[in-house]
């Protein structure tokens, strides 16, 4: 069962739930209310209710943009993101497989190459910068790239993500990438944090985020449009908005992951990386 198709399940028994004490989504909403929204509408939905979920809420991140995180942590986090950068071109690829029209796949395939590199000024992409950050906190990049140290909840979140797109319709999959539009927001945040309060890292380090203040904002972009044209009746609206809290709880369940098992209560899983004693 994939991570939307749960989230419907959840909703069809709404007063149980609500009765458990947790709220409603703006999904449930939609379902409940049985009115199409304008896209107009759809847009601020999507918008609120993915920004109120955002991982950039999440305490950990919080505690990386307040300087409050050891240069073990920051490896830890750097390690484990790794398996999600590394998985992006591939679940795009799996997008992009999966539409019948040319002009879709042309603007889509923008993404593959944004992380996987091209020719000329694109050479280098996201997961090599990524490579680059995770050098610069001081851990080995065939380590990383190994991924057999990230911890096991990271892997099956991004495997998650991937099943996502694969098993779900063309419009979920595309919902489910509309996290990007507040990627700026963290980074804007989380850079000067990074830059001010920790002396090891540097601009040069930090060198993957850049590029994704003008390459996010322009796929999310695209991505909302084709979601308010594809989502035309309140059940696929409905649909859209689960994607994009499912991609929510994914960023947000590889955090919490990173906090159990680095800050607290510090477990560590079997085979997962471990801090040198010094850090």
């Amino acid at each position: 069962m994939t991570a939307v198709a749960a989230a419907k399940d959840r909703e069809t028994a709404s007063g149980p739930r609500l009765q458990s004490g947790v709220e409603e989504t703006a999904a449930d909403r939609i379902r409940k209310e049985g009115r199409l929204l304008s896209p107009a509408e759809l847009e601020q939905t999507l918008r609120t209710a993915g920004f109120d979920r955002y991982h950039i809420h999440h305490p950990f991140h919080k505690l990386m943009n307040a300087g409050e995180l050891t240069r073990a942590q920051m490896q830890a986090w750097a390690l484990n993101r790794y398996c999600y950068q590394a998985a992006i071109p591939k679940k795009d690829a799996i997008i992009l497989s999966r539409s019948e029209d040319p002009e879709f796949r042309r603007e889509w395939r923008k993404r593959i190459v944004d992380h996987d590199g091209g020719d000329g000024e694109e050479k280098d992409g996201g997961i090599k910068r990524w490579l680059k950050l995770a050098e610069g906190l001081g851990l080995d990049t065939d380590m990383v790239k190994s991924r057999k140290y990230a911890l096991p909840a990271t892997r099956f979140a991004v495997e998650a993500y991937v099943d996502l797109v694969s098993q779900s319709s063309l419009l979920v999959a595309v919902a489910s990438s509309l996290t990007e539009l507040f990627s700026p927001v963290a980074i804007g945040e989380r850079v000067p944090a990074m830059l001010a309060r920790y002396d090891y890292i540097t601009e040069d380090t930090l060198a993957y985020f850049k590029p994704r203040l003008h390459q996010a904002p322009r796929d999310a972009e695209h991505a909302l449009h084709l979601v308010t044209l594809w989502a035309d009746t309140p059940d696929r609206q409905a649909d859209a908005v689960d994607a994009l809290l499912a991609k929510c709880d994914i960023l947000w369940a590889m955090l919490d992951a990173l906090h159990f098992a680095y800050v607290e209560p510090g477990l560590i899983a079997p085979g997962a990386f471990r801090p040198a004693a010094t850090e």
